[in-house]
């Protein structure tokens, strides 16, 4: 080891230059990470391999400039040297963990050379050198360190942006080769040609930042140093940006969970009023504000906003004045790729169609205009594009950024799907060979058994216990099951719980528990799902089938018979056969007593098939009894019943889409929903009690009260009190809020509160205090994920946890260390992320599929357009109303952008007229020239249902009244499960033939048609049930709604 002196210069606190002389140590040995390697180096981590044709070394600005182009999988042997991510490093810590990702990502053959501390490429900065050429000589010295330390077997490419470099450095060392990303892409990529053209975009971008005119539109950012100082003494508050998705233009809002205890004035947030006083913030980004004084505070605008007119701030009433500031600086960057359009031709924009320099319109309302260079705007009019956002300026009005991909045509189903999952950053390919490596293999020529070795180490529960699953109809993966049997004579009864024990199959840090990691849940969209793991697992082998014999993780419980209290609890790994795959609809009619053919028992004689229907009949009604207990303490504790919208998928035998249902309540859902909140609760206990630390839990915090100023005000409208104070208060208010004219006014008030709450949460027990593990909407002091590792990578988390746990308990050493404090609840951030994200894709995908239907009907003369509507709020120029027959909720105005008004006739018939309109707490008057027509709180009124589409953002439901009397169709009306199953069916068959139209398709494989991956709009099972996805828990789907699981 050497040690040198290494001297930097940095500026102080107050601006200051400071040298700095820190010791530097070179070694001799510092590892290559290259299978070729003949000097036994270390190979901890990823390897490059040897049978390419070359290794290529990109210098630092090619790596801090063309980092995109490097992430194409395609380009392999890729050598980054730690000069190289030290420039990254210094341009912001998104390029920076944009690259550690990259580095860390098993897919990608790249690895990070530590080529500062190798005593034979390191490279001293000479004097009067320039950083710029400083790093490049670094750069080539670790390239020709590399062709010498492999002995010559491997070529080198170091690629730059530096014509100089390509000139000097090109031919002093065979092997090792300098030349310029252009020619590099031509000479070994020529076909990948969607590097080319984002080369070829990033490039443009770079000479353009370049000539930037020097009008200056916007402030300057204060400096860190600044902001720093700002923050801590209280003039400055930091928060993320929060863009108004009803008023992009003008309102924006600061949340920061911390403000409202350090300032009560700032519990709602901080208002940013225009694009101006956001001085180049974009929504998401991380900020520094500053409060205006008060004269200058504004508050919300409290009117209906229609989309498709600029916003203007006028005579628009506002709530009262809130905390009102301007952005002073931006702390963090949040920049993703972004789904653009480019705007119409006969649009407005100051530029020629001939220029390269054209705005584009992103999707998300909430962006700005994206200005980017390209020569294709006629070519790709009507296309959804994909583009990354490279700087904002003072001097521009827009944001410069590149185009990435273009996604296809836009309204098109495929291509609107794919922009759904690409603005919630869901990026789910299909899985690799080398994952799919990893799998167990079961097939008919080589099907898969139990290890008995596996099977020693277990407890077998095979022939000890009737073990049966309860699922939706046409469910295969399966992932939990249950059991209950007498124990002691009758004095004592044992209840089991048994989950798929999946991380048998998938090994901590493999390439499948890598991918697992990363997409964290299932997706489920309105015509498809992706898997979080393949299909050998999720539908066959970790899928707990009637019949066959499978691992589990099992929890038993012995109660004592009359009070059911728990005198002994057991946890761990089982070997189980599953008896019976039962539905709930099956199951129910066993508990009513009604005739039910159970399919496992058609080939026994009639005695012992009565004998075995008459145990599972009395293994269910045991069942029961024991969930009614523990649903009673639940309820004395304070847990909340609130309303949420469940569907599950009828499919035909092919596995296609013949409708989706909302599921009838059944008490079976509730018997299953609460042994899984049980097992769920008991192994978070279990955990917690071993891993005080470090064990992955699940919170739902109180909400805050100021957000069920709705709730209470609109059930006071119609005479009912809301106390919200304690869940259990509002869980009683709940209940006494009944109409027994029209069911739908508790519903809707149900629906209310789900709206108020708080997001359920991952979080590592380390990072915060034990008081804070409640679940408000369970009511219970501890809970946790475990039921659903199929489905969850949060339950895969905990699995491993309770089986360390296990083996700490029988004295013995986890074999593998739990993760730390700060690497868990590092996780949670992530999962919580990735649901949040889940949850708002499966809701657009429901709200594209709405469109896609009511667009292809007349609104004038279709009666499926015309739907009941009930009042749920009253706003400045209109109502927002609930249509139970589709489950949709939106706007209808009073008061159009016209200034007229609705006026109803005596038969209830409204039409537009001149007028005006007045709001009241409860109600809306307007009046005519017809006279006055009035609209309370809980009207039924009827609404016709259109769709307003635009092509660059997405399509509409428009709702108006037609007459303000319930709508009473001539017709039979459908039942709602019959209408929105019926919207999703007839979108899927529109699709399809426009797909056939096209192209012939091949018929796909079975795998494909049942655990679906692909495209096609054929799948193993849609929203099987909208309480899985993402924030809501399996276990509370009859009981509790999505945001408070």
């Amino acid at each position: 080891m050497i040690k040198t002196e290494k001297v930097l210069h940095l500026k102080s606190s107050r601006g200051r230059k400071v040298r700095v002389v820190r010791e530097h140590y070179l070694r001799e040995r510092v590892p290559c990470f290259s299978s070729l390697c003949q000097a036994d180096c270390e190979k901890d981590g990823k390897v490059l391999p040897g049978d390419l044709t070359h290794y290529v070394v990109p210098d630092a600005e090619v790596v801090v400039n063309y980092l995109e182009v490097l992430e194409f999988p395609e380009l392999q042997g890729v050598v980054i040297t730690q000069t190289a991510c030290q420039a990254v490093h210094s341009k912001g810590r998104r390029f920076y963990n944009r690259l550690r990702n990259l580095l860390k990502d098993p897919r990608h053959d790249c690895v990070l050379f530590a080529n500062e501390f190798q005593e034979y490429s390191y490279c001293p900065r000479e004097k009067g050198e320039s950083q710029e050429k400083w790093q490049t000589r670094c750069v080539y010295a670790a390239a020709v360190w590399y062709y010498n330390h492999l002995a010559g077997l491997m070529n080198v490419v170091m690629i730059t942006e530096d014509e100089e470099a390509v000139s000097r450095f090109s031919s002093l060392n065979s092997g090792v080769f300098v030349i310029r990303v252009q020619d590099y892409l031509q000479d070994f990529w020529p076909e990948l040609k969607a590097a080319h053209e984002l080369y070829s975009a990033i490039t443009q971008v770079l000479q353009e930042k370049e000539g930037e005119d020097s009008q200056r539109e916007f402030s300057e950012h204060l400096p860190a140093e600044v902001l720093e100082a700002g923050i801590k003494s209280g003039r400055f508050i930091q928060g993320t940006l929060n863009v108004s998705k009803h008023r992009p233009q003008n309102e924006a809002f600061i949340t920061n969970q911390g403000l409202s205890t350090k300032n009560p004035d700032l519990s709602s947030g901080v208002l940013v009023f225009g694009s101006k006083s956001r001085n180049r913030a974009v929504h998401g980004d991380m900020v520094v504000v500053e409060l205006l004084p008060k004269s200058e505070w504004r508050g919300k605008v409290t009117a209906l906003t229609e989309r498709q007119v600029d916003e203007k701030s006028g005579d628009e009433s506002e709530t009262k004045a809130m905390p009102t500031g301007r952005v002073v600086g931006i702390l963090q960057r949040n920049w993703r790729d972004y789904v653009v359009t480019f705007p119409p031709r006969d649009g407005t924009q100051s530029q020629s169609r001939n220029s390269q320099r054209i705005l584009v319109i992103p999707w998300d309302r909430r962006i700005p205009k994206i200005r980017i260079s390209t020569q294709q705007a006629d070519a790709l009019q009507d296309h959804r594009l994909v583009v990354r956002i490279d700087s904002w300026p003072s001097t521009s009005l827009y944001p410069n950024g590149h185009s990435v991909w273009v996604l296809g045509r836009a309204g098109e189903l495929e291509t609107e799907v794919q922009t759904i999952l690409m603005e919630n950053c869901i990026h789910v390919p299909p899985f690799s060979e080398a994952q799919l490596r990893e799998m167990p293999v079961n097939s008919p020529e080589n099907p898969w058994t139990v290890d008995p070795a596996e099977a020693a180490e277990r407890r077998d529960l095979r022939e000890t216990h009737l073990v049966f699953s309860i699922d939706p109809r046409g469910c295969e993966d399966v992932d939990d099951t249950l059991s209950v049997r007498s124990l002691a004579g009758g004095k004592l009864l044992e209840l089991g719980v048994h989950i798929a024990d999946v991380t048998h199959f998938v090994s901590e840090g493999s390439l499948t528990d890598l991918e697992a990691r990363s997409r964290a849940t299932t997706y489920y969209l309105a015509d498809r799902r992706h898997d979080m793991l393949p299909a050998v697992l999720s539908a066959d082998l970790c899928s707990l089938l009637g019949g066959v014999d499978r691992y589990a993780m099992s929890i038993l419980w012995e109660l004592d018979a009359q009070s059911l209290a728990v005198t002994k609890v057991w946890f761990g790994r089982t070997l189980i056969r599953s008896s019976y795959q039962l539905h709930y609809e099956l199951a129910q009619a066993l508990l009513n007593g009604m005739e039910a053919e159970v399919l496992e028992l058609a080939r026994l004689d009639p005695e012992e098939q009565d004998t075995k229907l008459t145990e599972l009949t009395e293994a269910l009604q045991k069942l029961t009894h024991i969930a009614r207990h523990l649903r009673a303490q639940r309820d004395r504790g304070g847990a909340l019943e609130l309303e949420g919208v469940e569907v599950r998928a009828q499919l035909d035998e092919e596995k296609n889409i013949t409708a989706l249902v909302p599921r009838q309540p059944l008490e079976v859902h509730e018997t299953v929903a609460e042994c899984m909140i049980y097992a769920n609760h008991w192994v978070a206990r279990k955990i917690q009690e071993v891993f005080p630390y470090q064990a992955l839990l699940r919170r739902h915090p109180p909400p805050r009260q100021e957000l069920f100023s709705q709730l209470v005000d609109t059930a006071q409208a119609r005479g009912f009190a809301m106390n919200t104070r304690t869940n259990k208060a509002l869980a009683d208010s709940l209940d006494r809020a009944m109409d027994p004219q029209d069911p739908l006014v508790n519903r809707l008030l149900r629906m209310m509160a789900t709206q108020a709450m708080s997001q359920a949460v991952y979080f590592s027990t380390g990072a915060q205090p034990e008081d804070q593990f409640y679940h408000y909407g369970l009511a219970l002091d501890r809970y946790t994920h475990f039921t659903s590792p199929i489905r969850r990578y949060a339950d895969m988390v905990v699995h491993r946890l309770l089986t360390a746990a296990l083996q700490v308990e029988q004295g013995a050493e986890p074999a593998k260390t739990p993760a730390g404090n700060k690497d868990v609840e590092e996780l949670a951030e992530h999962i919580n992320n990735k649901n949040r994200a889940a949850q708002r894709a499966q809701n657009l995908s429901i709200g594209l599929f709405q469109c896609l239907f009511f667009k292809e009907r007349d609104p004038e003369i279709d009666p499926r357009c015309v739907a009941d509507g009930i009042i749920y709020a009253i706003r400045d120029n209109g109502v927002l109303v609930f249509i139970p027959e589709y489950g949709v909720k939106g706007p209808v105005y009073m008061r159009n952008k016209e200034g007229r008004v609705v006026s109803a006739g005596p038969d209830g018939t409204c039409e537009w007229q001149t007028g005006s309109v007045r709001r009241y707490t409860d109600h809306i008057i307007t009046t005519s020239g017809s006279g006055s027509a009035t609209f309370r709180l809980f009207d039924h009124i009827t609404v016709r249902i259109s769709v307003l589409s635009t092509n660059c953002h997405a399509d509409t439901l428009n709702l108006e009244v037609i007459s303000n009397k319930p709508h009473r169709s001539a017709a039979p009306q459908l039942p709602s499960s019959q209408g929105r199953s019926q919207l999703v069916q007839e979108v899927v068959r529109l699709a399809e033939e426009a797909q056939e139209k096209a192209v012939q398709r091949p018929k796909l494989p079975r795998e494909e048609r049942e655990f679906q991956q692909s495209k096609a709009p054929n799948l193993y099972s849609i929203l099987e049930e909208i309480r899985e996805l993402a924030l809501m828990d399996l276990e509370t789907a009859s009981r509790v709604c999505a945001t408070t699981a």
